[in-house]
């Protein structure tokens, strides 16, 4: 590829993203161009990647199903059959853009998110009976997501590509089979042959509302990662911070002297770091007090210590319930006689169960909501002005710092992006569909299916991040847009540097070796060697007259920065050097 012949141009201007270390390399390299918040468009050098990167994705799940390619649109009647169009917070839908269109078909329809309520019907008109199971077929394809804060370049976008994989099963016990003896080791390998296996670990995370079953999460350790996993030491695994099973560490001194109770009138206060600095105390004495309605139609409150957040996964399970929703601004005016984010454990209906987070054991003088609009009580005691619980629970969302229950040592914490996950679905999909299968017993019985992602576009992100300098991007090798970068130092094209590195440059095209030439020449060396960095291919070869007289070419190896002088036949694997 000649660049010259490439319209997109690198440059030194920092990308409008520049919070995010991919966005503003794969911006400034010419990778890719914003097009709008959480939108980008893959340019040349960046398609490329981003295609080989999935061919690698490709090639391995060829191997555990069978690939396919289903469409970017879908009825909302198939949504509403497994209750997901009101319940999927980020569905998009489209419908006619204007009066013209509207005219030629004015129906509105799901722009998918994910694929479940795709392919489930499919495979229901192909599969009856248990000798048709198990199954599996996967895609890559655009997914669209209404996100609120599109962030992070091609980490987090409102379009972005995917693979996602669906497999279909007689049993449960099939379905986690085949995920772990199966899709994990697929993954695995996947994760080694881009280069970012040394750095990704499988983490558990949350099965979501389909299973009771940890989902499978492929983390990689990333200093800008959105995630935060927790390494347990005793067992050898990682949690992701959503389910991890943890202490906070305590706080407060127990033997301070307890003060007189007040409440105190603060309007208008957003936040527990607001609040802490309106009182002039600590956030650890601070307390978040959320009141919640179960599937089962019970009403009660969870309190965590100021700078957690309650953990709804485990909340159910401490409360036996299926699945919890917060409770509604009336419900709560109702319940406490105040707006919310005023509600409190104290004066609470005795109806209402308070389930204490283990962070707010042991603390003297802490402050809670008052259950008035526009007041805290401070200086509130267990014992004095509260009963203290029989039992303090974990209901919290993991954080640094906190108690490995297991070992009472803190856990190894680290940030990471989760670039793949394993899902067991269970049979909420089928069941929505009425899909069966009949059973050797002649018995109809509901279908387990199980959903495997992976986002390739995200994976190139995560690769932009992590492998890098303060030069630009360093790609791997077998993902990289090219092998070599030819650049040429000459006046004029008929210039021997020149012509001899014309013929390096269609040498290797024809040995199948991909390479970029540098063949403007009217530019400044300096900013031509700084735009091979900042591409970031592997190898930059470097043809001069300096160079042809010591006898051959500068070769550089992009991720050591290594240089050495190499005969041209030698470049070429003609013969030994």
């Amino acid at each position: 590829m000649l660049l010259s012949k490439l319209f997109t141009k690198t440059t030194k201007e920092s990308a409008s993203d520049s919070s995010s270390i991919n966005a503003d390399l794969l911006t400034r390299a010419g990778f890719v161009h914003k097009t709008m918040a959480g939108v980008y468009s893959y340019l040349p050098l960046g398609y490329r990647v981003l295609r080989k990167i999935e061919q690698v994705v490709r090639e391995e799940m060829d191997t555990i199903g069978s690939e396919m390619f289903m469409p970017a649109i879908s009825p909302i009647e198939n949504w509403k059959k497994t209750g997901r169009d009101q319940s999927v917070s980020v569905l998009f839908s489209v419908s006619g853009a204007n009066d013209a269109s509207k005219k030629l078909n004015d129906s509105s329809y799901i722009l998918n998110a994910t694929h479940e309520d795709v392919i489930t019907p499919i495979f229901q008109h192909f599969v009856s009976s248990y000798k048709d199971l198990p199954c599996a077929a996967y895609q890559i394809q655009s997914k669209f997501r209404n996100e609120a804060r599109p962030k992070s370049g091609i980490l987090r976008g409102r379009e972005f590509r995917m693979k996602d994989l669906y497999s279909f099963h007689v049993s449960e016990e099939d379905q986690v089979h085949y995920l772990h003896a199966i899709a994990k080791p697929a993954y695995t390998r996947v994760f080694d042959r881009l280069g970012l296996g040394d750095r990704t670990v499988i983490a558990l995370a949350s099965g979501g509302e389909f299973t009771k079953e940890p989902s499978v999460e492929f983390q990689t350790k990333c200093d800008n990662g959105e995630d935060l996993i927790f390494y347990d030491s005793k067992s050898d695994m990682y949690y992701n911070k959503e389910i991890v099973p943890c202490k906070a560490p305590k706080w407060g001194d127990p033997n301070e002297e307890e003060r007189p109770r007040e409440d105190v009138v603060g309007e208008g206060i957003i936040g527990v770091e607001e609040l802490a600095a309106f009182l002039k105390v600590d956030k650890q004495s601070t307390t978040k007090t959320l009141l919640y309605e179960s599937d089962d139609g019970r009403f009660f409150a969870a309190t965590v210590r100021g700078g957690y957040d309650v953990n709804e996964e485990k909340l159910c399970a401490v409360a036996g319930c299926d699945s919890i929703k917060l409770a509604s601004v009336a419900k709560v005016k109702e319940v406490t006689g105040a707006d919310v984010g005023y509600a409190g454990p104290i004066g609470l209906p005795k109806d209402v169960v308070v389930y204490w987070d283990d962070s707010t054991q042991g603390r003297k003088n802490f402050e809670c909501g008052a259950n008035k609009t526009n007041e805290h009580s401070i200086n509130i005691n267990f014992g004095r002005d509260v009963d203290e619980p029989k039992e303090f629970y974990d209901i919290k969302v993991g954080r640094d710092g906190d108690i490995n229950p297991s070992t009472g040592e803190p856990y190894e914490v680290c940030r990471a992006s989760e670039v793949g996950n394993l899902f067991s679905l269970g049979t909420r999909f089928s069941e929505g569909f009425g899909f069966t299968f009949t059973d050797q017993d002649g018995k109809n019985k509901p279908v387990y299916m199980g959903s495997y992602g992976l986002g390739t576009s995200r994976v190139m992100g995560v690769i932009a991040e992590i492998s890098h300098d303060e030069h630009g991007l360093i790609w791997p090798e077998n993902i990289a847009p090219a092998q070599v970068h030819i650049v040429p130092i000459a006046k004029t094209t008929d210039d021997e540097a020149y012509t001899e590195a014309m013929k390096l440059y269609e040498g290797m095209q024809k040995k199948g070796i991909e390479c970029l030439f540098d063949d403007r020449i009217d530019g400044s060396v300096g900013a031509r060697l700084a735009d091979a960095d900042l591409i970031g291919v592997p190898k930059r070869i470097v043809v001069s007259p300096k160079t042809l007289e010591k006898g051959g070419v500068e070769v550089k190896i992009r991720s050591t920065g290594k240089e050495e002088i190499l005969a041209l036949d030698a470049v070429l694997g003609d013969k030994k050097k």
